[in-house]
């Protein structure tokens, strides 16, 4: 990864650790939803089930957005990136704010389901995944795996 001279019009070339770190999360959070799906079935039934899939799609569809608006802006400048990081962070809220108006009359949502799917998955994806991320120089994203 190299930066460019300019600060105000600099980019990044290369991966970017932020993409592959939101794409492994999302590849998590795929893992994990057979598990929370059927977890819903059991505690709310197939509303609940219903709940807890719809709930991790808009969560893992922010994750992968957030990675697809890093990996668009920190090619065009930093300064871009910045900005989309925070506009994008406020645009993917209300995106999740209109995923669950747009069923709010929907006879299978089960609101409580929902919700805890929503608040539980995007905290527990982030903190499954800080027991793979390596804030070292040598390694910006993923720890390598051992051999």
């Amino acid at each position: 990864m190299t930066v460019h001279a300019n600060p105000l019009t600099a980019r990044l070339d290369g991966p970017s650790p932020a993409v592959q770190v939101a794409l492994d999360i999302v590849k998590r959070g795929l893992i994990a939803a057979p598990v929370l799906v059927l977890g819903g079935a059991a505690l709310w039934g197939t509303d609940g089930a219903a709940s807890v899939a719809y709930g991790l799609a808009i969560v893992l569809a922010n994750f992968a957005l957030a990675a697809a608006l890093i990996a668009w802006s920190s090619r065009i400048s930093l300064a871009l990136l910045m900005a989309t990081t925070l506009f994008g962070f406020l645009i993917r809220l209300a995106l999740i704010f209109l995923a669950v108006w747009l069923v709010q009359d929907a006879s299978w949502v089960n609101f409580v389901a929902l919700g805890l799917t929503i608040i539980v998955s995007h905290l527990g994806l982030l903190f499954w995944e800080m027991r793979y991320v390596s804030a070292s120089l040598a390694f910006p994203g993923l720890k390598p795996s051992g051999s």
